[in-house]
């Protein structure tokens, strides 16, 4: 690689000292920086790293994800292929790594350690703890990926704790996932090895984790967000957090990533030498990454920006390349393979029936900008002996379908989606990844989870007389498309959702987390109602115990 010289006014973190400098390039690695008498106009400040991202969730291949992040002053990405796992098991990950180092991005893979993240769920694959050992003997998978399973933990399950086992004896990091998780419980699960949490929900909780030698990822998503919650600890507690955006869809990467979150914490008048040091320094101290900090010897890996206030990236470099500029990137485009894992059959109207009883139902409450959703009660329409959604109450059939064989369709209620025409549809649904579909009548609900069906995977709308999908080639969850167009079908399909009455602010982000069990409070799988306090399974009917699939 030729060598280069980048002039600009040096933010030294490590030292936290700013120093005009000129910086020598040469193979990749810094070689000299020469200190000079007069400023500059623009400022040099060490590569931003997201320190936990679902890279499947932006919809888009590793290599497309890396031209949209260099724009934003990305060099490095922390990044568990759980949502691939869950779909394709070891392969997937293989797809995922294999992709990734067709671009001069830094991704650094997790193994998944939660595949399938619940036995309450239908998922593609199951990664063993076997299999976890023989990851994490690789010197590319560089950590445990997070330990949803915190009951697994505190109980002593062996599965669980043989895969903890394996990252100790490799010497590498565990995620947490722990939302809520507090007092001896919450000390057990964190002496038993794990690292991090990034599912924090007060500032209370974060701090107690800390106080037990816990690092914060401090997380601001498409959907969740916990940025204004959890800022306090870049001043109290700069050395224990960093940070993420964990689940960002395409339309949110386009705008902006971990630079945004630095430009936050500048105009809250937190200190730039903290905020960088989460968004820099603390990823690569915590994970052993082989970023740059802008030092003599390290990799050529930083960002060019405007000034420390309006915080505008300018240039990123990897490895000494430049790989975007003036917000555009300038890695090339890489063609790639799809592989997927999709075999459910076409859905008819008639398969979302559920029989009319008196009664008052167990209905999802979603919130608009929170994983999580509430229990709440009331009644659906009956019409020729089928319960129906009732739109005037906003309260619509949900259904989940399971992708990797031919199932009936597990149904449900949801209040607060606010359709009141057509339907939505995605086969991105955490963490199994079926279809999961909501919708006004049981016609639009089966059009638009057979659209999905017939492109192997997608995000869809459809109303009457029209209907629009990305499709999602890659395993249901990403498409091989460019980035920006991508980002812009995706802006698109919200749109139009919001269009059938949705008020919810990301239509299809809420959507894909309605069947997360693992997070709080009622959600639907594959195989029926399930409250995530008690993890087992409800009667749609309040009241009545569980008869089956959706009833």
């Amino acid at each position: 690689m030729e060598s280069r010289r980048v002039a600009g006014n040096i933010v030294d973190v490590l030292n936290s000292t700013i120093y005009a400098a000129e910086i020598e390039v040469s193979d990749g690695k810094i070689t000299s920086i020469t200190k000079k008498n007069s400023p500059y106009s623009v400022f040099i400040i060490p590569g931003l790293i997201d320190a936990h991202v679902h890279v499947e969730s932006s919809m888009l291949i590793p290599s497309e994800f890396a031209r949209l992040s260099t724009m934003h002053g990305t060099v490095a990405a922390v990044s568990d292929p759980h949502e691939i796992a869950n779909v394709l098991g070891v392969e997937g990950i293989e797809y995922m790594i294999e992709n990734a180092r067709t671009v001069p991005f830094k991704f650094y893979f997790g193994a998944s350690s939660c595949v399938p993240a619940t036995t309450f769920e239908t998922a593609g694959a199951a990664i063993d703890a076997a299999q976890i050992d023989a990851l994490l003997m690789r010197d590319d998978i560089k950590y445990l990926s997070e330990m949803m399973n915190y009951p697994g933990v505190i109980n002593g399950d062996p599965d669980v704790m043989a895969k903890i086992r394996a990252a100790q004896k490799y010497g590498k990091p565990i995620d947490g996932h722990a939302p809520n998780l507090r007092g001896s419980a919450c000390e057990q699960y964190i002496k038993a090895g794990i690292n991090t949490d990034h599912e924090c929900i007060s500032l209370d909780e974060a701090l107690e984790k800390i106080s037990y030698g816990m690092k914060i990822l401090i997380r601001e998503g498409s959907a969740a967000r916990n940025f204004d919650t959890l800022s306090p600890l870049i001043s109290e507690h700069w050395q224990s957090a960093m940070f993420c955006t964990d689940d960002i869809h395409p339309d949110s990467l386009i705008k902006g990533q971990i630079n945004l979150m630095v430009k936050r914490a500048l105009g809250a008048g937190h200190d730039i030498m903290k905020a960088l040091h989460c968004a820099c320094v603390n990823p690569v101290l915590h994970y052993g990454l082989d970023a740059g900090l802008l030092r003599v010897g390290d990799p050529a890996d930083f960002a060019v920006v405007d000034d420390l206030r309006g915080f505008n990236i300018l240039q990123t470099y990897i490895n000494g390349r430049l790989v975007s500029e003036n917000a555009m990137p300038l890695i090339e485009r890489v063609p790639y393979k799809a592989l997927n894992n999709f075999r459910a059959a076409p859905k008819s109207p008639d398969e979302f029936y559920i029989p009319h009883k008196d009664g008052i139902l167990n209905v999802i409450g979603a919130v608009d900008g929170q994983v999580a959703t509430y229990k709440w009660h009331g009644q659906a329409k009956a019409s020729n002996g089928n319960l129906v959604s009732n739109i005037e109450d906003d309260i619509l059939k949900i259904a989940v379908v399971n992708r990797y064989e031919n199932a009936p369709p597990a149904l449900g209620f949801i209040h607060k989606f606010g359709l009141r025409d057509g339907a939505i549809a995605s086969s991105i649904s955490h963490d199994s990844h079926n279809i999961v579909a909501v919708g006004v009548t049981d016609e639009y609900l089966s059009e638009a989870i057979n659209l999905i069906i017939a492109n192997g995977g997608g995000i869809c709308a459809v109303t009457r007389g029209s209907k629009k999908i990305l499709p999602l080639p890659v395993a249901g969850l990403m498409s091989t498309a460019d980035g920006f167009e991508v980002a812009k079908t995706y802006s698109e399909l919200n749109e139009l959702a919001k269009g059938l009455g949705s008020t919810l602010r990301a239509p299809f982000m809420a959507l894909s987390f309605m069947a997360l069990l693992v997070i709080p409070h009622l959600k639907l799988s594959d195989k029926g109602l399930f409250d995530s306090d008690t993890f087992q399974f409800i009667s749609l009917f309040q009241g009545r115990p569980s008869q089956g699939v959706g009833l």
